[in-house]
């Protein structure tokens, strides 16, 4: 669908949370199709061995690990299996994330804490795991998944939403922390991807709903968020850090 190639990208060494099936499948297929080695974390085994086989003609066949974010210690020690197994990290997507519906009362304290793990808290031990090869390599790119929705204001996603809006303040912090190594950081919003998923809440009235409020009359795809994945990691972005990329075909 997308045909834009990056030469920068061949032979690099990207790793994906999350990057068995939806928009992170999306982004593992992307990288893997531009010559880069990936590596990707997923708790989901049998979707992300069935990508492995389906990526079967590309120039590295991507490598996956096993692994549920919310376990942080768990998912260190996978970061560096795979730095180790690519030979080091220069692109690390934090795609991860599980946008479960929720009522407000029904929130206890252990709901907050496993929601904030799986959609923020990861990102940080992720990115901590694979910095010290960024910056003893030169340089690196981190780019972390937020949403659209907390800017929306969606109902019944409370935690999602703050857990998101978190993103955008890591996105910030780490940009300015690890910027003089060459660490380049930044956050792509993507608007509603039609994923497998994300169909599981929308009825045809509500796509249509989706539809009208965008300034772009179509459905965003993953191949969608993965292109702009792939421009971000690319050389061409190479002053480009701290900030929020938008793909959500004008959604408001």
């Amino acid at each position: 669908m997308l045909s834009a190639s990056y030469p920068s990208l061949v032979g690099k060494r990207v790793i994906i949370t999350g990057g068995a099936s939806g928009i992170g499948e999306g982004i593992v297929a992307a990288f893997a199709q531009q010559g880069a080695r990936v590596g990707f974390v997923d708790i989901q085994a049998e979707p992300a061995e069935r990508l492995v086989r389906a990526l079967g003609e590309v120039a590295h066949e991507p490598v996956f690990h096993r692994q549920d974010v919310a376990d942080c210690d768990g998912l260190t020690s996978a970061m560096a299996t795979l730095v180790e197994t690519l030979g080091g990290c220069d692109v690390l997507v934090n795609n991860a994330a599980s946008d479960d519906r929720h009522a407000l009362d029904a929130v206890t304290p252990a709901y907050w804490d496993e929601r904030l793990a799986v959609n923020l808290k990861h990102k940080f031990f992720a990115s901590q795991a694979v910095w010290p090869a960024m910056k003893a390599q030169g340089g690196g790119v981190i780019l972390n998944l937020g949403s659209i929705s907390w800017h929306l204001g969606l109902d019944e996603l409370a935690l999602y939403q703050i857990a998101k809006a978190g993103v955008e303040g890591l996105t910030r912090s780490l940009a300015r922390e690890l910027g003089p190594f060459n660490i380049r950081v930044n956050t792509i919003i993507p608007g509603n991807v039609q994923t497998e998923r994300q169909m599981r809440w929308y009825t045809p009235e509500g796509e249509a709903e989706i539809v009208a409020a965008q300034c772009l009359k179509g459905r965003l795809q993953p191949a969608d968020i993965a292109a702009m994945a792939l421009f971000l990691a690319s050389d061409e972005a190479r002053f480009c850090t701290g900030h929020e990329y938008w793909v959500d075909g004008g959604w408001r």
